[in-house]
């Protein structure tokens, strides 16, 4: 690996989850020097974010930002307003629609700072995990949502501008099912036990195993062969889950 390579710089949205969690690795695996950004957006699964920094020290960050949005202000979503996480979901509806727990802009305003992070470090490379196949129907984890902010960014900062600065935004697992992410992830050693994904934890943080994320995780680590080290507050779920769940 070239030094000029090592010496690139990278700011990886990182949630705690699977996939952000990931996106890290294979951003340490390219040689970048890794600048982690997370967000406490008052979402009701705000333990992600010890999630987001076990990961965080566990792979290696040069730097760590973790910033403070109101979104419950805003609410609209199971996430961050007094309205129910779906839970049992059939496995054919999840991805059908787009459910209650999108929260309405979310990635528009965490690229939104993470171009504006990246422009002061002078980072060129942006990475942000989402997924288009095995997810849950947001809008904002499509490809040519990803394409158009791109585009925008480098209409919009000064360093682009003036041609110090051109923004890439990486989504490496665009294409990947939930399966094939944990299996990337495992080949790069990354300790799954450390990432968090439930929607609606109980208050001590152990997953719930019925929301749709937990759903899609279970089904991600069966189909891809690897122990899931998911801790649940329904024992019986967590040891029982057939594949044929959407997990």
């Amino acid at each position: 690996m070239s030094h000029a390579k090592q010496s690139r710089l990278a700011v990886v949205l990182l949630s705690g989850g699977i996939d952000s969690a990931t996106c890290l690795a294979i951003a340490k695996s390219e040689g970048y020097q890794l600048n982690a950004l997370t967000f406490r957006y008052q979402q009701r699964h705000a333990i992600e974010l010890e999630a987001a920094e076990r990961v965080s020290h566990a792979i290696g960050v040069a730097r760590r930002l973790v910033l403070e949005l109101p979104l419950g202000q805003i609410g609209g979503s199971a996430l961050t307003s007094d309205i129910d996480v779906p839970k049992d979901t059939n496995p054919e509806e999840i991805g059908s629609g787009i459910p209650v727990t999108y929260v309405p802009a979310r990635n528009t305003i965490f690229l939104a700072f993470a171009v504006a992070w990246a422009e002061v470090l002078g980072a060129a490379d942006i990475f942000i995990g989402v997924n288009a196949l095995d997810y849950s129907g947001y809008p904002d984890c499509r490809l040519e949502y990803i394409t158009a902010f791109e585009k925008a960014a480098n209409l919009g900062i000064k360093k682009a501008i003036e041609g110090e600065l051109t923004i890439r935004i990486h989504t490496p697992l665009i294409h990947l099912t939930k399966a094939e992410i944990i299996r990337r992830g495992a080949e790069l050693g990354l300790d799954y036990g450390l990432t968090h994904s439930c929607y609606d934890p109980d208050p001590s943080g152990l997953a719930c195993g019925h929301c749709d994320s937990c759903l899609i995780r279970k089904r991600g680590f069966l189909e891809a062969g690897v122990p899931d080290p998911t801790r649940y507050s329904d024992t019986q779920y967590g040891s029982q889950c057939s594949v044929g769940s959407k997990t």
